[in-house]
Parts: C-alpha cells; structure tokens; sequence
C-alpha cells in the first residue's frame, strides 16, 4: 500500500473487481470530516455489529483523530471490536477481505484496518454419521475452523495446547491449524509438518483434507495403506492430541487429520474408551481378528473349495456340490463389485428408500444369481459376512487397503493354491512393513520392530488410574 488514500482506494477496487462482483462491496463513508471506504463480503458481515461500528465511527470528532497516524493506534483509542488487526500490505489485505474480513481506509492515516467481524454459514454441529459412538459425545465436527478448534479447547483446558495458523494453496488460500500439547508431541515432527505445509506450491487444493494428505503424505499408488487417518468427532480427536499426535484442522472440512499413524492406531475407536477395561479389551480383540478374517477368508475358501483334498474331513460342510456355471473365483470377484457397487448406489440413494432397496436388491440378486447357476449359496454368504464384517474396521481408507489385499490373495490363491497365499500374505506383509508413518517410524510398529509392551497395549484397554503425586 502507498499510503495515499485515493491510490489505495482505486487499487483495492481494481484487485477486488468492485464493479464486478456483486457481493464484494465497498462503502464509502465520512469519519470525522474524513473520506473513508470500508471493503467486505456482503454474505461473511454480522448486520447488527457492522451497525454499531458505523454508529461508533459517526461520532468521531475530527479533533480525536488530529494526532492518529496509524491504524495501530486508532485500533487501541478508537475502534470498539475485540477481532482488529492492521497491514499496508496489498496481497494481506485482499487475502483477508476474501477471507471474509472488513478492510477499512481512512483518509490521512496509514495502513488498513482489517475487522473480524465476518460469520460463516454453518450447519449444526451433530454427530458424524460415519463416527457414531454408543455412550461417547453427540457433537461433531463441522466445515468452519475456529468452531472445530473450539470444539477440542473445550476438552482439553490447557495452556500448553497450541494451534499455529497458515494458510495453503496461492489461489484458495484455505486457513489450516496445527494442534498439538506442547511437551508431549515430537517438536521433530511438527517441524516437518509446518515446513511441508509452507512448501506446497499449487493454485488451490480441491477437495481438501484428501488433497491435503496426499501432498502431505505422499505414497506409492500400489501401496494401500493409509498413512493419515481422519475423525469428525472432537472426543477422538482430542484423546489423540493428549496421547501426543498431532491434528491437522481445515477450513471447509469436517474431517480432521491424524498423525503419526501406524496400523496399530487403525485398531482404535472410540467406543474402547467408553466401556469398561475389559469389555474395551474385547471389542479391541474381536476388532483385529475380524479385521484379519475379512483378509484371508475368501482367498482360504477359494483354495479349498478348488482343491478339496486339503480340506479336512470336519470341514467338509464349506465345500459345496451345486452346480455353478461360473467358477469360484470369478464368483468372488464379480461379488467384490457387486458389492461395491451397490455400496456406491445406496450413497446417491434418498435416505428414506436406501434401506428398502438396499435389503430389496440384495436379495432379488441373491436368489435370482443363485437359481440362474451363476452363483452357489456358500459363495454368496462369505461374501456377505466379508462385507458386513468389513465395518467393523472404523477408517474407511484401511478398509478398502484391506479388500485389495483380499483382492490380490484371491488372485494368487487362484493361480498357485497355497503357495500362492502365503506367497501374497508375505508381500503384503513385506510392503507394509517398508512403509513408514509420517513421523519416520516402522508402519508396522509395534510388531515390527517387536515391542511387547506396546504390543500388549494393541488390544488391551488398561485402566485409567491417578497419577502419584
């Protein structure tokens, strides 16, 4: 900014493209015998506190203001609002105007005076559908940030929890806060969390939290697994936060991200911590086992169903003498997309006929599948315990790693039997085990490297005690 104020007048009004853009307005106004201009966003301004300030600016005297200079000083002596700041830089300035903030110029006093006096449209803060908690907290995260970083400060009452501000992207410019306890979160890796954020260099970033993780987090595309993992609840978020990890809150995003993660993190909910110790220590336990089971399931069923001789006789019930004009594996893998696809239906299905048509079609295709000889009942009710089992996994990322790999066992059990699952289990377990979380260490810690403390602690839901003073 010049200083002068017909230039940054004009100047603003060319950037902002006043004569344009509908609902970027400027005002212009008289502030003690003064020419003053006021920038906004028609649809981010407070109606009744805009009125009040006018109503305080009107009745400046033109002798207050004979020794102000700067704005610093009128937003100490004149300016009734708790949100103010001040810049003479012009990109800061149109930043924060379309951020939604008030950007005011005033005659004979340098730099402008930026007032937060925006509000943002905003639905109510209800519990995620996908995060749902039986006994936990009925609140949710919603797409404005300051809400969501209040939402944690009213868990966590500490003078050593931090949020540091930046902004990414040079078009969208979208605000992001990184959460952390200082004292317990690794400085190292919040340092490489604030540098990578500074250096992202791209116009804008569509579709947020994702695009965001993906430039944070960047992976192999044969490579599954999740490194972030995200939550809509405030409850989980701060157990995170007071466990040492670090949270990344986006604006224009309800999803909150999580890091370090290694896949023992992805063996957490929150229920386990609103139950007792023991019936949390059995959600957790049954949790993995079917996680692992919706893995290996089919692609073991496929190898004995090709080649019964490996099945014993006690488990001879899970072969089946039907006829089927399709064999077993393109059975399980047109199932796989069956299932996915009508997963992806009932997601552009109105939420008052999902669930008729979801049971409806399930069944029609089921029956009519099976009488048509493409399918035999026992394939289609693996697949059905693979699917409803599938949710007992809470992050969706770590549930579709999950299928592929089930995917990729099914192909090489059909190929080479067992050799071909345990060769499939070992390069899985290999990939993952390449894999580091954010922070640099072993995805598959604590198993690999082997702590048996930690380890423990995978499954068992230890008893909150008092600490010893």
């Amino acid at each position: 900014m010049t200083g002068d104020f017909k230039t940054d007048k004009r100047e603003l009004s060319r950037v902002l493209a006043t004569d344009i853009n509908f609902d970027v307005l400027r005002r212009d106004l008289i502030v003690a015998e003064r020419n003053a201009s006021l920038f906004f966003m028609d649809a981010f301004i407070k109606d009744d506190v805009f009125e009040k300030i006018f109503e305080f600016l009107y009745k400046i005297e033109p002798k207050e203001l004979k020794h102000v200079k700067t704005m610093h000083e009128f937003s100490l002596i004149k300016m009734p609002y708790v949100e103010v700041g001040y810049s003479n830089d012009l990109e800061t300035v149109v930043t924060a105007v379309l951020a939604g903030q008030t950007a005011l110029l005033i005659d004979g006093i340098n730099d402008v005076l930026l007032v937060d006096i925006r509000t943002y449209p905003v639905r109510s803060i209800d519990e995620p559908d996908k995060d749902r908690s039986l006994r936990g907290s009925r609140d949710g995260f919603v797409e404005t940030l300051i809400f969501n970083t209040a939402l944690v400060r009213r868990r966590i009452r500490d003078p050593k929890l931090r949020f540091e501000h930046l902004q990414v992207g040079t078009s969208s410019k979208v605000d992001v806060a990184i959460g952390y306890m200082d004292g317990k979160v690794d400085s190292k890796t919040v340092e490489k969390l604030r540098k990578k954020l500074k250096n992202i260099n791209i116009s804008g970033i569509s579709m947020t939290s994702q695009a965001l993780s993906e430039l944070l987090v960047p992976s192999a595309f044969f490579n599954p697994f999740p490194k972030v993992r995200f939550t809509e609840r405030p409850d989980f978020a701060s157990a995170c936060i007071l466990e040492g990890k670090i949270v990344l809150i986006m604006d224009n995003s309800p999803a909150v991200m999580i890091f370090p993660n290694s896949i023992a993190d992805f063996m957490k909910e929150t229920d386990d911590y609103y139950f007792p110790p023991l019936t949390g220590t059995y959600v957790r336990i049954i949790r993995a086992f079917v996680s692992v089971l919706t893995v290996i399931m089919t692609p073991l069923v496929l190898i004995v169903m090709n080649e019964p001789r490996f099945l014993p006789e006690w488990l001879s019930f899970i072969n089946t003498d039907d006829e089927y004009s399709i064999s077993i594996f393109f059975q399980f893998l047109l199932l796989e997309l069956v299932v996915d696809g009508l997963r992806l239906a009932s997601l552009n299905t109105p939420n008052t006929l999902s669930s008729s048509l979801g049971i409806i079609g399930g069944l029609i295709l089921g029956e009519f599948a099976v009488e048509a000889d493409w399918f035999v009942p026992e394939t289609i009710m693996y697949m059905a315990f693979v699917a409803i089992a599938s949710f007992a996994q809470p992050s969706f990322e770590m549930g579709y790693a999950m299928k592929f790999s089930r995917i990729f066992l099914l192909i090489l059990s059909e190929l080479f039997a067992f050799w071909g699952f345990f060769g499939g289990l070992a390069a899985i377990i290999l990939l993952a085990a390449c894999s580091k979380t954010f922070s640099g260490r072993g995805y598959l810690s604590p198993v690999i490297p082997f702590s048996p403390r930690n380890f423990a602690r995978m499954f068992v839901r230890t008893t909150i005690r008092n600490k010893q003073h």
